[in-house]
C-alpha cells in the first residue's frame, strides 16, 4: 500500500565503489557519516550503512566518512572516520542482510586517509604511515590483527595488486607512485609522474597466464598511463604506453578539447567484464556479416584493453590498446575506436565507471559505432549539495501537503511535491532559525528568530515583521491569495498574520488575542487542514484545539464578530492528564498520548460528545520498550482519518475500521507499517503526511519518500484500502443484507439478490470479465415495504386442471428457488472480490436465510422471530451456518436471544432451533441459543427440559444418568432416574444409586441425606450433579448458588428456577435476576440483557428506559446495588429498532417513554445514525433520521367532520389514520390503576368532541410534557376499562 518510492540519501562527493553480486551490482560511496549503497541500474537505494551502529559516539559528531573500500571477494565493506575503522559483511540466504562485521581503533591523532581490503588483508593509510593488517578469529569474534606499519609519506590512495604481492600508494605531498611489499613493508619501487596521480588501478587478466601485474594511473591532466613489468625485472614497473587527447584524436581536434576548462575524463573498461558482455552478444546475435558483430568479435579475439574518455564537449572517445598481455609486451599499439557526436553526455562528469549490468546481453551496438544513440539514460540523481548531509530535525509542510520544509542543524530546505506526489524538487533554502513555516505549495518559506523576534519572509523582496515572544509557528489555509501564519507566544496568546500581495509578499500583523478559556491552556495546537484545505471553501473549519490540564478538549474557529476572535465549537472531557503527545486531525478526531507506569496508552477520540458517546473511540497500550515519538494525520478524499504513530524505527499506520455486526473487533487497527530497518540504522527524526499519500520520513540527514504504488498483486493503494474498509458499503455485503433484513427490508434484498445474480452469471459464463457493480439508488433504501413489489413468475396452464410449467420457474429474472441455488453453486466456485472467507460464509447464509423467509417460514414467522432466525442461521451450532474457521461465538449474543423473546413465534422458533441442531438439542446448545431466557410458556419451559433431558442420557455410548439427573429432578421425575440406573450396569456407582433413589425424598430424613450428598459432591469438584442433589433435596436455592458460583452458567440456574418454580413469578428467579443478571448487564453494559430482567421483574419501564438512559440514571434510580458500571456501548443499530418497538407496547413502557425526554431521544436516534455509517450503511442511517417518530404516549381523539357513520364507515376510517396512530392499535395495561368508584358513561357526543390543536412543545418542559401526555394514557386507560355500555361510537375514541 505505501512503497517506497524515492529516497534522498545524499551525493557522491568523490569516487564511487563497487560490489558486483550473482544478480545485482551495488555501487557505494560516502554520505557524512555513513555509507550509502545504491542499486548500479536504477539507482534505487539498497542500504544506509551507518557508522553510529558500531561506534554510537560519533553519532553526535560532526565528522564524515573520509574513506572506503571494498573486498568484493569476502563482500566486505570498509570504511573510516578520523581513527576509527568500521567493516560490514552481506550475508543471509539471498544475500541480503548487511551486517556487522568487524571494527578497528588507531590511536589518536593518527587519521586514516587511505584503505583497501581484499581476501582478508587489509591496508591503512594514516598520516603517520602505512600499515597491513590480517583478520583473524579471537574469542568467536574477527578482529584486525597488526602485521607490519612503516613510516612513509602520508598516503592519499592505497591498491593492493591482484596477486596481493604488492601495495601502491600515492601521496599529496608528491607525484610518485610507490610500491610496497606486502609481506614486509618494504619499498619496492618509486614511480615518477608529471603530475599529481588522482587515480591508480591493477589490471588482471587470465590470458597473460602469468602473475605479472600491470598498473594503471591517471593524473589530474586525464592522461591514463600503462606500466608493465620489464623481462630482467618481473617486479618492476616500467612505463609501456600513454593515453591523452593527442594520442587518441587528430591533433587540430585535439587542440581545440584541449582548451576546454575541462578537458577529459578517461575511464578503463575492466577487460573481464568487458569480454563475458561481448560474447553473450555474440552468442545471441543472427546477423554475422554485419560491421558492429564483426567489430565485436574483432575485440574478442584479439583480447583488447578498452578505454573511454568523456570530453568536454559533451562526446564520447572509445579508444583500444592491443597486445598488452603479449610477452615481452613490445607491440603495444593504441588507436580511437570510435568518437560520438558533441552532447552525447549533459555535462562532463568527474568519474566514470564501467559496472556490469544484471543483463549480460545488455551491451548496444550503436556504443561502438560512435552514435550518441547507444547510451540510454537508465536513472539519474540530484547534484550534490554540501548543507544536506547535515542532520534534519524536524519536517514542516504546508496546510495542503504540497510542499514541506526540511528543517537542519544547520539550516535547511525547501522541496516541492511534484509528480502526483512520487517526487521532490528543491526549493528555497535558509540559514538558521528556531521555527519554520512554508507556504503556497513550497513556494514561500517564513522563518522566525527568537534572538530578534523577526519574522522573515523569504520571497523576492524579503519582508520582516516584528512579533512578540514565538513558541511555535505553523501556516494555515485562507481565503485570500497566500495562507496565513499563526504563532503561539508563550502567554499562550494567538497571533494571526496575513500575507499582503501589494504588489509583493509582505508581512501583516492582523490580530493578537487570547483563547476566552477560563485557565490557560497545557496545550494549544493546530487542526490538521489536509482535507478542508482541498475544498474552495474554508468557512466554519476549527482551526485550533486547547487541551486543559485535566484533558478536555476543546475546538476553535476563528470568528471576527467576537471580542476574542475564537469561538469554541465543542468539547470533549477525556480524563486525561500528564498527556506526552496529542494531534488532531480534519475530522476532528484526536489523539493523545499518555506516560503511563506500565507503558503508553494512545487514546482516539471523536468529537461528538453525548451522553450516548464519551467519544473514545480506540484505546490501546504500547510497551515503554520503544516510545512513541510523532503523531500525524492525513485525509483521504473521502475524508476518512489515517494516523501515523511514530516511534524510533519504524511507523504504524492507523486507520478507522468499519463496525461489523457480529464481531467486537477494535475501532481502529494498525492497517500499514512503515519500518526503516531495512534501509537504514538512524532512528526517525520525523514523519509527516503529504500530498497524494505520499508519506515522508527524515533519519540522519536521509529523506525517504513512500507513495501509494500497489508493486505487488495482492495489494492496493492505501487510500483505496481505506475506502473499502471504512467506507460505504456495496449493496450485496452481507452486513448491508443483515441489516435490511433486520428492518424488515426483505423485499429490496430480494431485488440486490436478483441483481446479484445477474452479475456474477455473467462473470462466471466469461471469467475474462470483471466483476462490476452497479449500485443501488438511495431511493430503494427510503421506500416503505409497500412499495417494492415482488414480482413472481406468472404460472402458465395449459389446461384447467394441469400443473404450471417448468420452464416459468427457471426465470433468473425473479427471486426464486432456482436461481438462489444457481447463485449459491457460482459463489461458491468464484467467491465475490474484496470479502473476507467470514463475510462470503454470511453472504451464503443470509442468501439462503432470504431463500426460507421468502418460501415457507415467512408466512408464520413474525419479524422479530426473523431476526432471531437470521441470528441462529449464522451460528456455528446451526446446519450449513458460518464455518468455526471464519470466526464464531460459543453463544448467540443476548441481542439477539431478546428477539425471540419477544416473538409471538415461539413455537416456529422452538422448532426451528432443534432442527438447527440436528434434532438433537443438548444443554450447550440451548444456552448457546437461549432457549430457556427467551421462551415464555411454562408449559414449554418443561416440556423442552425435559427434552434436553433425554437427548443428554441418549448422547454419548454409555447412557449415563448422571447426565440427565439435575434437569430430570428438576421436573420432580425421581423414578424415571432411577429407572434408568436400572440399565446403567457399567456404572460403578448404580447399586449405591438405586438404594439410594427408592427412598422417599417427600420425607424431610431422606431430604436431609440428599442435601448431605449434595455438599459432599461439592467437596469432589462435581458441581453439576451437586446441583442435581440439592434440587432433590428440594433447596433449589443452593441448586442455583451451584450453577451461578461454581458453573458460571446463570441460563442454567434461570432454567431451573422457571422450570421447577413453574414461571416467572417465583423468588429464586427473582433473586437470580436482581443479584446476578442486572449487575452483570450493568457491569457489561449490556443493554440487551438489562431490558430482558426488567421484563421478566414486571419493571418494564426500565425495560424501556435502559435501552436509551445512561446506566448511571437507572442505577441510580433502582433500589438495586449496583457496583460497576461498565461502557455504554450505544453502538448497536438494534436497540433502536427494540426501543421503537417497546416504547408503547405497554403502559409500563409508555410510562418508561415518557421519562426520556425528547432531547435524548433526538440523540440518540442521531447516535444510531451514526453508527449505521461506520458500519457502511449510510443509506439506512438516512432512512432512520429520514422515518423515525418521534412517538408520545398520549390519546388523540379526531373530531368529525361528516354526520355520524355507519359501523362499517368507522372500521374503514380507522383503517386511513395516521401512521403513528396505526402503530399503536391497541396497548397492553400490565399495572395497577388506581381509579374513583366506577360511574356510567354515555357514547360521547360526536358533536361536543374538539379538534385537537398541534402544540409546540419546549425543549425544557419536554418531560413535563411526556408526562402530562402520560397521565391522559392512564386515565383514558381507566375510562377504557369501565365503560359498562356498548356504542360503535364509542370506538372512535380508542387509538
Amino acid at each position: 500500500m505505501l512503497d517506497l518510492l524515492k529516497t534522498f540519501a545524499g551525493c557522491p562527493a568523490g569516487a564511487l565503489h563497487q560490489l558486483v553480486l550473482p544478480h545485482v551490482t551495488l555501487i557505494l560511496y560516502p554520505s557524512a557519516d555513513s555509507v550509502v549503497i545504491l542499486d548500479a541500474s536504477t539507482l534505487d537505494l539498497v542500504r544506509v550503512l551507518a557508522f553510529g551502529e558500531i561506534y554510537p559516539g560519533t553519532q553526535h559528531l560532526n565528522q564524515s566518512v573520509s574513506c572506503v573500500a571494498v573486498d568484493s571477494a569476502m563482500k566486505v565493506i570498509v570504511a573510516s572516520i578520523d581513527t576509527h575503522i568500521a567493516a560490514w559483511s552481506l550475508s543471509g540466504a539471498r544475500n541480503d542482510i548487511w551486517r556487522i562485521h568487524s571494527s578497528l581503533s588507531l590511536t589518536d591523532g593518527d587519521p586514516v586517509t587511505a584503505l583497501d581490503c581484499r581476501s582478508g588483508l587489509l591496508s591503512v593509510g594514516s598520516q603517520n604511515g602505512l600499515s597491513v593488517y590480517t583478520l583473524i578469529l579471537e574469542n568467536d569474534l574477527l578482529t584486525w590483527s597488526k602485521k607490519w606499519e612503516a613510516r612513509v609519506p602520508t598516503p592519499s590512495l592505497a591498491k593492493f595488486a591482484p596477486t596481493l604481492a604488492f601495495i601502491a600508494t600515492t601521496s599529496h605531498h608528491d607525484n610518485l607512485v610507490r610500491l610496497y611489499s606486502t609481506t614486509s613493508g618494504r619499498l619496492v619501487q618509486g614511480i615518477p609522474h608529471p603530475r599529481p596521480v588522482t587515480d591508480l588501478m591493477w589490471r588482471f587478466s587470465q590470458a597473460s597466464r602469468s602473475d605479472d601485474p600491470a598498473l594503471y594511473t591517471i593524473t589530474s591532466d586525464s592522461t591514463l598511463r600503462i606500466f608493465l613489468p620489464v623481462i630482467d625485472a618481473p617486479h618492476r614497473l616500467q612505463l609501456h604506453a600513454s593515453l591523452d587527447l593527442f594520442s587518441s584524436l587528430p591533433f587540430l581536434i585535439a587542440a581545440k578539447l584541449g582548451s576546454h576548462p575541462r578537458r577529459s575524463t578517461v575511464v578503463w573498461l575492466d577487460k573481464e567484464v568487458v569480454r563475458r558482455t561481448i560474447k553473450a552478444v555474440l552468442a545471441s546475435s543472427t546477423e554475422d556479416a554485419s560491421p558492429q558483430v564483426q567489430r565485436l568479435r574483432e575485440i574478442d579475439e584479439e583480447g583488447w584493453d578498452l578505454f573511454v574518455r568523456a570530453l568536454g564537449d559533451g562526446s564520447i572517445l572509445v579508444s583500444a590498446v592491443a597486445n598488452i598481455d603479449r610477452r615481452p609486451p613490445t607491440l603495444i599499439r593504441q588507436f580511437a575506436l570510435s568518437h560520438t557526436n558533441p552532447n552525447a553526455l549533459s555535462q562532463l562528469p568527474s568519474y566514470l565507471y564501467l559496472f556490469p549490468h544484471p543483463d549480460v546481453t545488455s551491451l548496444t551496438m550503436p556504443f561502438f559505432d560512435g552514435q550518441s544513440a547507444g547510451l540510454h539514460l537508465n536513472a539519474k540523481g540530484l547534484d550534490r549539495l554540501p548543507h544536506e548531509e547535515s542532520k534534519i530535525r524536524k519536517l514542516v509542510r504546508t496546510p495542503a501537503g504540497r510542499g514541506v520544509a526540511v528543517v537542519r542543524a544547520d539550516g535547511g530546505e525547501v522541496w516541492r511535491v511534484v509528480e502526483g506526489g512520487s517526487q521532490l524538487a528543491r526549493g528555497i533554502r535558509w540559514s538558521n532559525a528556531e521555527h519554520v513555516v512554508v507556504l503556497d505549495g513550497g513556494k514561500l518559506v517564513a522563518t522566525y528568530s527568537s534572538e530578534t523576534s523577526v519574522l522573515t519572509l523569504h520571497s523576492e523582496p524579503i519582508s520582516t515583521l516584528t512579533v512578540p515572544s514565538i513558541i511555535n509557528l505553523f501556516s494555515a489555509p485562507s481565503k485570500t491569495a497566500h495562507e496565513c501564519i499563526v504563532g503561539l507566544t508563550s502567554d499562550s496568546s494567538i497571533v494571526y498574520i496575513h500575507i499582503d500581495s501589494n504588489p509583493n509578499p509582505t508581512l501583516r500583523l492582523h490580530s493578537q488575542n487570547n483563547l476566552p478559556l477560563a485557565q490557560p491552556p497545557k496545550l494549544i495546537l493546530p487542526v490538521d487542514p489536509m482535507s478542508w484545505s482541498r475544498e474552495s471553501s474554508l468557512e466554519e473549519h476549527d482551526a485550533l484545539l486547547s487541551i486543559s490540564d485535566d484533558g478536555e478538549l476543546s475546538f476553535w474557529i476563528p470568528d471576527e464578530g467576537t471580542s476574542s476572535g475564537w469561538r469554541c465549537t465543542g468539547n470533549v472531557k477525556t480524563g486525561r492528564k500528564n498527556f506526552a503527545l496529542a494531534s488532531c486531525s480534519s475530522a476532528k478526531k484526536s489523539v493523545l498520548v499518555v506516560r503511563l507506569p506500565d507503558g503508553q496508552e494512545l487514546t482516539i477520540w471523536d468529537s461528538k460528545e453525548s451522553e450516548f458517546a464519551s467519544g473514545l473511540e480506540h484505546r490501546t497500550i504500547f510497551s515503554t520498550s520503544e516510545p512513541i515519538n510523532d503523531l500525524d494525520w492525513t485525509s483521504t478524499p473521502d475524508n476518512q482519518s489515517i494516523l501515523a504513530v511514530g516511534f524510533t524505527y519504524h511507523v504504524e499506520l492507523l486507520c478507522q475500521q468499519r463496525k461489523t455486526y457480529f464481531n467486537d473487533d477494535p475501532a481502529w487497527a494498525i492497517c500499514w507499517k512503515v519500518d526503516i530497518r531495512n534501509y537504514i540504522s538512524y532512528p526517525i527524526r520525523d514523519s509527516i503526511w503529504l500530498a497524494n499519500g505520499s508519506f515522508l520520513i527524515a533519519a540522519g540527514h536521509q529523506l525517504f519518500l513512500f507513495g501509494q504504488t500497489a508493486l505487488q498483486k495482492d495489494q492496493e493503494p492505501l487510500f483505496q484500502y481505506i475506502a473499502r474498509h471504512n467506507g460505504p458499503l456495496e449493496d450485496y455485503h452481507p452486513q448491508m443484507l443483515l441489516q435490511c433484513l433486520l428492518w424488515g427490508k426483505v423485499e429490496l434484498v430480494k431485488q440486490i439478490i436478483v441483481a446479484l445474480s445477474r452479475v456474477v452469471k455473467a462473470v462466471y459464463e466469461d471469467p475474462t470479465l470483471d466483476f462490476h457493480w452497479i449500485a443501488f439508488p438511495v431511493e430503494h433504501y427510503l421506500r416503505g415495504q409497500h412499495m417494492i413489489s415482488d414480482k413472481k413468475p406468472s404460472k402458465r396452464y395449459n389446461f384447467l386442471f394441469s400443473a404450471p410449467q417448468e420452464n416459468s420457474l427457471l426465470d433468473e429474472t425473479v427471486f426464486s428457488r432456482h436461481m438462489v441455488e444457481t447463485l449459491i453453486e457460482q459463489l461458491e466456485t468464484r467467491p465475490l472480490p474484496h470479502l473476507t472467507p467470514n463475510e462470503h460464509a454470511h453472504l451464503l447464509v443470509l442468501i439462503q436465510t432470504t431463500l426460507e423467509v421468502s418460501e415457507r417460514i415467512g408466512r408464520a414467522l413474525d419479524a422479530n422471530g426473523l431476526r432471531y432466525m437470521i441470528s441462529m442461521r449464522s451460528s456455528p451450532r446451526s446446519n450449513g451456518a458460518i464455518p468455526r474457521s471464519t470466526g464464531w461465538r460459543e453463544r448467540l449474543r443476548y441481542r439477539d436471544i431478546i428477539w425471540a423473546f419477544h416473538s409471538e413465534s415461539q413455537g416456529l422458533l422452538l422448532s426451528t432451533s432443534t432442527a438447527a441442531c440436528n434434532g438433537r438439542m443438548l444443554w450447550s446448545d440451548a444456552r448457546a441459543l437461549g432457549v430457556f431466557i427467551w421462551l415464555n410458556s411454562a408449559e414449554s419451559l418443561r416440556a423442552h427440559m425435559e427434552v434436553i433431558a433425554r437427548n443428554e442420557y441418549m448422547a454419548g455410548d454409555n447412557r449415563d444418568p448422571t447426565a440427565c439427573s439435575l434437569f430430570y429432578f428438576a421436573l420432580g421425575k425421581v423414578k424415571l432416574v432411577h429407572g434408568l440406573w436400572k440399565q446403567a450396569a457399567w456404572n460403578k456407582e448404580q447399586a449405591i444409586m438405586l438404594k439410594f433413589l427408592a427412598n422417599d425424598f417427600t420425607q424431610p430424613k431422606r431430604k436431609t441425606a440428599a442435601l448431605k450428598n449434595a455438599y459432599a459432591l461439592l467437596g469432589k469438584q462435581r458441581f453439576e450433579y451437586a446441583a442435581a442433589f440439592f434440587l432433590l433435596g428440594g433447596s433449589l436455592k443452593d441448586a442455583v448458588n451451584v450453577c451461578l458460583r461454581h458453573l458460571s452458567d446463570f441460563q442454567l440456574a434461570v432454567a431451573l428456577a422457571r422450570v421447577v418454580e413453574g414461571g416467572s413469578e417465583g423468588p429464586v428467579l427473582r433473586d437470580i435476576l436482581h443479584n446476578t443478571v442486572i449487575p452483570t448487564a450493568f457491569r457489561e453494559g449490556n443493554r440487551w440483557l438489562g431490558s430482558w430482567a426488567f421484563w421478566i421483574l414486571n419493571r418494564r419501564d426500565f425495560a424501556v428506559r435502559i435501552l436509551v438512559t445512561p446506566l448511571r440514571d437507572i442505577a441510580d434510580a433502582l433500589d438495586i446495588q449496583v457496583a460497576e458500571i461498565g461502557e455504554p456501548h450505544y453502538d448497536d443499530p438494534s436497540l433502536a429498532l427494540l426501543f421503537s418497538q417497546l416504547r408503547s407496547k405497554t403502559l409500563q413502557t409508555a410510562k418508561g417513554t415518557s421519562e426520556i425526554s425528547g432531547r435524548s431521544e433526538f440523540n440518540f436516534v442521531l447516535q444510531i445514525a451514526r453508527v449505521f455509517c461506520r458500519m457502511g450503511c449510510h443509506a439506512l442511517a438516512l432512512d432512520l433520521v429520514r422515518s423515525w417518530s418521534f412517538e408520545r404516549p398520549s390519546i388523540s381523539i379526531i373530531a368529525p367532520t361528516e354526520p355520524p357513520p355507519t359501523p362499517y364507515a368507522t372500521l374503514r376510517r380507522s383503517l386511513a389514520l395516521d401512521p403513528k396512530l396505526r402503530r399503536r392499535s391497541s396497548i397492553m395495561i400490565d399495572m395497577n390503576i388506581t381509579s374513583p368508584a366506577p360511574t356510567r358513561r354515555a357514547s360521547p357526543d360526536r358533536s361536543l368532541v374538539k379538534v385537537p390543536t398541534q402544540e409546540t412543545i419546549k425543549e425544557e418542559s419536554d418531560l413535563l410534557a411526556r408526562k402530562a401526555g402520560l397521565g391522559s394514557l392512564f386515565k383514558s386507560a381507566k375510562q377504557d376499562v369501565q365503560v359498562p355500555e356498548f356504542s360503535m361510537d364509542s370506538f372512535s375514541s380508542f387509538v
